[in-house]
């Protein structure tokens, strides 16, 4: 059976997934002898992180409770362990909650890790320790601090700036506004106390964003910064109060960490290839993203991790995203250039986005018909993606939906509507019932 998504495991809370945390901390405890804990501020982290941490410690795991901190912070202290484990469920609404497994150096547990925990968990494959090999649990009040350290490590704490934070009361509230107030800014909370009784919808996406928006005009801040429930997304408001979009975000660190190297998803824009980069290019989900990074900060190539959603990797620091680590490198952007000014520089590219109904069984036809229909370049790491000079189509089943996404962006308007349309042909070819053969 099937636990784990892309992003560890999700669900509303209930006693089955009570029951599974209880299950998977015994599993994991047979196998990592320390395992740092950590949640975020949902109403139901307590519980889950209980019933997890009660199974760890019946197998004979060693466990340090972080308490209520974002998973960067997490992550960043699971260095010190053998394993970290995150009880949230990152931007999903307060009724969900779930676990994020981390190695060492940040990167979630990959597919042959989450295979091994859900063969045990299906063939039932764990058992306890004897009571005289049970242990203690400890706690770890340090892991904020640490994390702190380590971005003041980087940047500098003169950043005479007024920054408005929202942190929907998410876990980014017991460490972003501190972060930044040490390093020089004057700033504006919203949503920052911690609380599973999220005001806002939690995504942080521009329709979530009014007021911050509206608080930074107000205000006339330098910029705004939001965050999701556990905080490994960022996402940024300029001085004029817009929304920046998540792949400008990743030109502008790019450029700011003079980067020849980034890594990031089959969906994210051509701008940054067109801006000069070299773009490594992995399946969606910033896991990928994360183990195509492993050991390449160790080269003389400098290397940066993102995904469009607001996941954004510095892989110095740790391979889990770092919606902390960003928000203070945007804070010194900020302080050095107008964010608007530097993301006007930035070419905005057409863009088509939609999705029809049908299966993902077709996904082989459609390969087919663009095979023929086009002469770009095609790869199926996720999806299908054809990319032409001056544009690109993708067409990506939906993992939760029987749909069929579509996103074509181009140089052009005219050019995008081209490829979208050769994408509505080929998924319609696709849908066609194939003529018997005589």
């Amino acid at each position: 059976m099937k636990y784990f998504g892309s992003s560890g495991i999700r669900d509303i809370v209930d006693k089955n997934l009570l029951q599974l945390m209880f299950e998977v901390g015994l599993v994991l405890g047979s196998s990592c002898r320390s395992v740092a804990i950590g949640c975020d501020t949902r109403t139901s982290s307590d519980a889950m992180k209980y019933a997890f941490l009660s199974g760890l410690l019946s197998a004979g795991g060693e466990v340090a409770d972080a308490g209520v901190i974002p998973t960067p912070t997490l992550a960043y202290a699971s260095r010190h362990f053998e394993a970290g484990a995150m009880i949230t469920a990152s931007h999903n609404p307060p009724q969900y909650n779930g676990i994020k497994l981390v190695n060492p150096d940040g990167s979630a547990f990959d597919s042959a890790q989450r295979e091994r925990i859900e063969r045990k968990l299906s063939d039932r494959s764990y058992e306890l320790a004897p009571w005289q090999k049970m242990k203690k649990y400890n706690t770890y009040k340090r892991a904020i601090e640490e994390h702190i350290e380590r971005i003041l490590a980087d940047i500098p704490r003169k950043l005479k700036i007024k920054v408005v934070v929202d942190c929907g009361c998410g876990a980014a509230s017991v460490i972003t506004p501190n972060l930044l107030s040490r390093l020089g800014c004057k700033v504006i909370v919203l949503n920052c106390q911690p609380s599973g009784h999220f005001p806002r919808e939690i995504e942080p996406l521009p329709q979530n964003l009014g007021d911050l928006m509206k608080t930074v005009k107000a205000e006339k801040a330098a910029l705004g910064i939001a965050h999701d429930g556990d905080a490994d997304r960022v996402a940024v408001i300029d001085d004029r109060g817009n929304f920046v979009s998540g792949d400008k975000l990743i030109a502008l660190f790019a450029r700011h960490l003079a980067v020849k190297k980034v890594v990031t998803t089959v969906d994210a824009s051509m701008v940054i290839d067109e801006l000069g980069f070299e773009v490594l290019r992995t399946k969606v989900g910033d896991a990928f993203v994360s183990d195509a990074l492993r050991g390449k900060h160790k080269t003389n190539t400098r290397v940066f991790g993102a995904e469009p959603s607001g996941c954004f990797i510095f892989p110095e620091v740790s391979l889990c995203p770092d919606g902390i680590y960003a928000a203070a490198k945007v804070a010194q952007i900020a302080a050095e250039h107008q964010i608007s000014s530097l993301v006007s520089q930035i070419p905005t590219p057409a863009v088509m986005r939609g999705s029809v109904t049908a299966n993902r069984a077709i996904m082989k036809k459609i390969e087919k018909k663009l095979k023929i229909a086009g002469n770009g370049q095609l790869t199926t790491i996720d999806g299908i993606r054809l990319a032409f000079s001056d544009g690109w189509l993708m067409i990506r089943p939906s993992g939760t939906e029987p749909k069929i996404r579509i996103t074509a962006e181009a140089r052009t308007k005219k050019r995008a509507q081209e490829l979208y349309k050769l994408a509505l042909e080929a998924i319609e070819t696709g849908m066609k019932p194939e003529r018997a053969k005589r």
